[in-house]
Order: C-alpha cells, then structure tokens, then sequence
C-alpha cells in the first residue's frame, strides 16, 4: 500500500512538473478601442503586441481592435475603461485632461527637442510618476506609443527664428495651450476643424498649420504650402491604457504578459512611424517646399520664450508635474 501511494504521489508530481506552461492564462478576448484606421502605424503594433501575446500565452489572449472610432471617441471609450465595461484603448494624451489634469504637460510648448528626449523621459521615471496618477484614476498605462512631433508648414516665408512667426495666421486646434503658444510667439492663431483646413490654406483664409509630416503628406497640404520647418513643438504620445477594474481580475502572469507585449508593440509602432515620417518628409521635398530646420541655439530661445506659456497653465497641470518633467529633461541633456 506504502508502495502504491508512494508511486501516485510520483506519479502527480510529474504530471503537475509536465503541465503546460499556460495554465495562469485565461482565454480571454481583450477589445482594443481606437481612433484611428487600421492603416496607422497602431495597426502594426497591435499586430506585433499580438503575436507576442500568442507565445506567452499559448493563444489564450487575443485582441480585438475597433477602428476609426467605432466603440466611441477616446474620452468616451475611457470613461468605458474606468467603468469596467471595456478592456482597452489606444487614445492620444490630450482627449484626457479632463480626467487626469497632468497629462497637459505633454501639450506644453517645445518641450522635446527629438524623439529620443521623449522616450528616455516617457519610458523612465516620469511616465512612472504619471503612470500613477493614471492608476488613480482607475487607468492601467502599459505603455507609452507614438503619436508624434507636430511641425509647421506655412505660405508665407521660411521660419528660422521665433520672431518669423509675427503676424502669420496659423490654424491650431481647439486647445488653450497650443492657442497660448502661438499667440504668445506673435501669430495669429486661429482654431479650425481639421476638415475645413486645405480649403483655408488654399484661399489664404490662414497662411499656415501645424502638423506631423505623415499628416502634411497624406493630406497633400504640400499643394498648397511653400515652407516647412521642422519645429517639433509638439510632441504627443499615444497611450495603451487598460481597464484597472478588469486588469485586477487577471492572473499575475497574465498582467505581466499585457505590459511586456504592449513593449513590444510600443517599439514596433515607434518605429514605423519614424520610417513613415522620413517618408513623408521625402515626399514633402520633392513637392517642391522648402525644407529647414530650428537651430539649437533658436530651440533654446523659443524654449525660454515660451515660459510664459508653462507658468499661466503650470496650476492646472500641477505644480509638481510641470517641475519634474523640466528636472528630467535637464538630466537628459546632460
């Protein structure tokens, strides 16, 4: 009897020993919201997100995407996320202010100078900080993807130094930050629906507008447009937020699976839309427009010009946030 017992204790053991590696995954079907279309370089990091996801966890964790807005804008399919009714988004920064002030500071005037600065500070200890207040608000960030630097494209001459920006009318979007920062560099500037842009810059209702190169690209705003400068003045990233609610019914090798893979599509989308973006400003070139770029030296000055900016929406962002960010981007530049 010592014997037979001794044998199916063996015998459990190496059945447990040889279980399959997945056991702690669920099936689970993880719906993606997104504004944007599947064609965006987002599409290519769910895709690598999800062939990550399949060899974690052996095929169990599977995500569907919802394009082009189809679960509802960024803020509504948010909020959905906070109610614990929806698993994930995709959402630019700017669409949640309302809920989470702080993510203001990445609408904050020439606050990266490269791509580079952004990831170090996004992927180190500030986007922790502000992955915290994300939590709080019910919001798990798995990371940080790629929206992109704004720059600006205009009729009217070439832009080497703050002071060219006297006087040009240039459309922004409905947003106080970005308005303040235009004003402040002495444009005119004007908020539009994106869809009304060409039409303006074609009568010369506006002279310019601000955008990343893919977007100058594809919307052939190079048609009617003479100059580009590469002003970065605006970076913004995407966030893959989960829903906190649903993210805590998961087993801890399923947590620890969404945050590796959703790297692993960070990396993958970076990248694409670098490619995209050097593209696009090749395009842009043979269209026939003037190409330049914003010296370091002029960088710094518009940077210090444009501290007015930071210190009127400092308290609404948060005191700390706004220090912080500016601490951490000394250490980069270092």
């Amino acid at each position: 009897m010592r014997k037979l017992l001794l044998a199916t204790t063996a015998l459990a053991i190496a059945c447990a020993s040889a279980a399959p590696a997945f056991a702690e995954f669920k099936a689970r079907n993880i719906r993606v919201s997104n504004g944007i279309n599947a064609d965006h370089p987002v599409g290519n990091g769910i895709a690598a997100m999800q062939k990550c996801l399949d060899e974690k966890s052996g095929g169990k964790m599977k995500l569907t995407a919802f394009w082009g807005g189809a679960l509802g804008g960024d803020l509504q399919a948010t909020q959905a996320l906070r109610s614990g009714v929806q698993e994930a988004v995709v959402t630019s920064s700017s669409p949640l202010v309302g809920i989470v002030p702080a993510l203001g500071v990445f609408d904050l005037p020439f606050l990266f100078g490269n791509a580079q600065e952004a990831y170090k500070v996004l992927d180190g200890k500030f986007g922790d900080m502000m992955n915290q207040k994300l939590d709080a608000a019910g919001l798990v960030n798995l990371a940080y993807w790629e929206n992109g630097f704004r720059n600006l494209s205009n009729s009217v001459r070439p832009v080497t130094k703050w002071e060219d920006f006297s006087g040009m009318k240039v459309r922004v979007m409905q947003n106080n930050i970005f308005l303040d920062t235009f004003q402040n560099l002495g444009a005119n500037a004007t908020p539009m629906a994106f869809g009304e842009v060409f039409s303006a810059l074609e009568t010369k209702a506006i002279d310019a507008q601000e955008n990343p190169y893919v977007t100058i690209d594809t919307s052939k705003f190079f048609e009617v447009q003479k100059y580009v400068t590469e002003t970065n003045h605006a970076y913004t990233p995407f966030l893959f937020l989960f829903s906190k609610a649903i993210f805590n019914t998961y087993a801890p090798d399923e947590q620890a699976a969404l945050r590796a893979c959703a790297v692993v599509g960070r990396d993958v989308e970076r990248q694409v839309i670098g490619d995209l973006n050097k593209k696009s400003l090749e395009k842009i070139k043979a269209a026939g427009l003037q190409v330049n770029t914003l010296s370091p030296e002029e960088q710094q000055r518009i940077r210090e010009k444009s501290a007015i900016v930071y210190e009127k929406h400092k308290a609404a962002i948060g005191a700390e946030v706004v220090d912080a960010i500016v601490a951490e981007l000394k250490e980069v530049r270092k």
